[in-house]
């Protein structure tokens, strides 16, 4: 029997979506998936999507388009932790884009070891764990896991086993996306010297943007319902910000002069 997933659906705007996020309302929402320049904060590119649909879904296409339409030389991004996945961070390095994006930790099973203490060998394809134990590849399932078992011969006469594993055949497995490769590059770049500078104007550019259009446009509430309405109203607010943007660059240019 397939399993079914519930999906809630709005009777007064059916095209909203039903949001659930950490420290977020709940209830049916829109999201504005926005970006801009890190030079002036211009906007570059609009794009609105029920709140159900993830921020990380939509931005790969995103950003081809204003690559390709405006020409735009994009040689570096700042990202939140939402963003932070396998196909983005691939499609960041097939792209040749210096990718920074914010880790989000997550918390590993009460009682058990995190996934740091198992040591992954790049040359072997093996991992290690706390006890000097070889945990071989076996299997790579169909979204893309590589999967690496212990032997559970050696594993129930291991002292950490209660701390590894709660498994009934005392086996532990660890998995390995076929592109962990290209988010541990991100990951390193966070934590450079650079990467912290451009992920720091996260909050100067794309934080300073959303906030303007909640607290001086309005933005906060939409005032009609439906997709293309909506739409609508995030294109007219960004417009808006942009020549706001452009008449106090050319103002400060002026004073220059």
């Amino acid at each position: 029997m397939e399993e079914t997933k519930e999906v809630k659906v709005s009777t007064t705007d059916p095209d909203s979506g039903y949001m659930v996020r950490d420290g977020k309302p709940e209830g049916f929402f829109y999201l504005d998936h926005r970006t801009v320049d890190g030079k002036y904060n211009v906007i570059t590119d609009v794009y609105v999507t029920p709140g159900n649909v993830h921020d990380s879904v939509p931005y790969l296409t995103r950003l081809d388009r204003q690559r390709e339409r405006f020409r735009l030389p994009v040689e570096a991004v700042a990202l939140d932790a939402g963003y932070l996945t396998n196909p983005i961070c691939k499609g960041l390095e097939e792209r040749q884009i210096y990718g920074v994006i914010a880790y989000r930790s997550f918390m590993p099973v009460k009682g058990l070891f995190p996934k740091t203490k198992f040591k992954y060998n790049a040359h072997l394809n093996t991992y290690t764990c706390p006890q000097d134990q070889e945990l071989p590849y076996r299997t790579t399932d169909r979204q893309g896991y590589r999967q690496y078992a212990s032997d559970p011969a050696i594993c129930r006469s291991c002292p950490l086993l209660t701390s590894c594993t709660r498994s009934a055949n005392q086996r532990k497995v660890v998995t390995r996306h076929v592109w962990e490769d290209s988010k541990e590059k991100i990951r390193e770049n966070r934590l450079s010297r650079s990467g912290k500078q451009l992920y720091r104007k996260r909050k100067e550019t794309i934080e300073r943007s959303f906030a303007d259009a909640k607290e001086l446009h309005g933005f906060r509430y939409f005032r009609l319902r439906g997709l293309v309405n909506v739409t609508e109203q995030a294109l007219l607010t960004a417009a808006v910000q942009n020549m706001k943007k452009v008449a106090n660059h050319l103002n400060r240019q002026a004073k220059k002069t």
